[in-house]
């Protein structure tokens, strides 16, 4: 088992910064307007499809270079926060206060679900650099990410809350790969949702992206999701539905089925699930035949608030706003030559230290995690603080 913890000599994410950066925050995907409204040049079809012309089917592109013209701007760190802290409705604190077990697996499913947002064809945030990081506070919750390995790309997350009633960790390592006609991204690793008071702790996986570049365009989730708590012996399964459309047309888009069951006797089963993840889901007790809304996505996910700095100083230089910056700002105001000039900038100095760390045979090691791994390839994270701290990035209130 190889692992790292402790101080960074060097933080790739703080060498890439311009004495003139500027934290730039912008919209989180959501179910109306947001990025989505902003990024939608012309012949986006043709230009996709000839970013992997020379790209071989099976090919691992969890380090592919995309142009700039082809970035969110927001880095893959951000992304995954904005799961967390970007929330209309708050399914993370119904969680804590569910008066049985049943009652409170079903709301970390409900949570997991408000963590799917809908993606965009054709756009991908950027590739963190190492030891870039993300904190952001929306209320009582306070969310820290750390990029803490660069090959593989690994990322770790801790979220807790001022009442110590939740405390989120994550550890996730996506892996796209192109198969000619689509590329599929799943993600590795553990998610973990703990309910400190209940002393619960529940594994949560996420579902698979799948983006069809022929006969016709198309990104979806898909897959399976497993929900799991040991504590009371209860487990969810959820399925994320392929549209199997024709040209575009048909399909059932965005469906998601389920159940939930004793993982005793996973054949009998408790509750049944069933909706779509961008507009309700409901929940049905087999036992009583009752029928509830489990899940409201216009609620939890429609018109979300953008992220604000609320302590300029308080940015850390590794912050991922600071050191996407310059970049996000050129795609913005869509100088693509700008933008491109910024991000070669960031991931070149990246590269020159990885370089030289090698060169000095120094290993690098994350300011805010524990990290191992396995002689199977299994990584895992430990926070090194018991609880995250207030962050100088908010959610305004909405």
């Amino acid at each position: 088992m190889v692992e790292s913890e402790g101080e960074p000599a060097m933080v790739d994410a703080e060498a890439t910064l311009s004495s003139t950066a500027t934290a730039v925050l912008t919209a989180p995907l959501s179910l109306e307007g947001g990025l989505a409204a902003e990024l939608r040049p012309a012949n986006l079809v043709q230009r996709v499809l000839s970013l992997f012309r020379n790209v071989r089917p099976g090919s691992d592109l969890s380090h592919f270079q995309l142009p700039a013209t082809f970035n969110l701007p927001k880095s893959q760190l951000q992304l995954y926060g904005e799961g967390v802290y970007c929330t209309g409705d708050d399914h993370l604190s119904r969680c804590a206060t569910g008066k049985d077990s049943l009652e409170r697996l079903t709301a970390v499913v409900a949570w997991s679900i408000s963590t799917t947002r809908p993606p965009i064809f054709g756009f991908a945030p950027y590739n963190p650099v190492l030891g870039e990081t993300h904190h952001v506070s929306r209320g009582s919750l306070h969310v820290l990410l750390e990029q803490v390995s660069h090959h593989p790309p690994v990322s770790a997350l801790h979220a807790t809350d001022d009442g110590g009633n939740v405390e989120l960790l994550w550890c996730q390592i996506p892996n796209p790969k192109f198969n000619g006609a689509s590329i599929e991204a799943t993600v590795k690793g553990k998610r973990q949702v703990k309910l400190l008071k209940f002393n619960e702790t529940y594994e949560v996986d996420c579902p698979n992206l799948l983006i069809r570049l022929l006969p016709a365009p198309s990104v979806e989730w898909s897959g399976t999701v497993r929900i799991a708590c040991k504590d009371s012996g209860l487990e969810a399964e959820l399925c994320y539905y392929r549209s199997h459309s024709f040209l575009g047309l048909g399909g059932d888009a965005r469906c998601i089925k389920g159940k939930v069951f004793c993982s005793s006797s996973p054949q009998d089963t408790v509750c049944e699930i069933d909706g779509h993840w961008d507009r309700t889901v409901s929940l049905k007790d087999v036992g009583s035949g009752e029928v509830s809304v489990l899940y409201d996505a216009k609620s939890a996910i429609g018109n979300l608030t953008t992220p604000e700095v609320k302590d300029q100083e308080g940015l850390s230089p590794s912050e991922s706003a600071l050191v996407w910056g310059e970049v996000s700002e050129a795609i913005l105001a869509k100088d693509w030559e700008k933008a491109s000039e910024a991000k070669r900038r960031v991931e070149d100095t990246a590269r020159k230290l990885e370089k030289e760390r090698n060169e000095k045979g120094e290993v690098w090691m994350p300011k805010h995690f524990s990290l191992s791994q396995d002689k199977n390839g299994s990584w895992e994270c430990w926070p090194l603080d018991k609880s995250v701290r207030p962050a100088p990035i908010i959610v305004p209130s909405s």
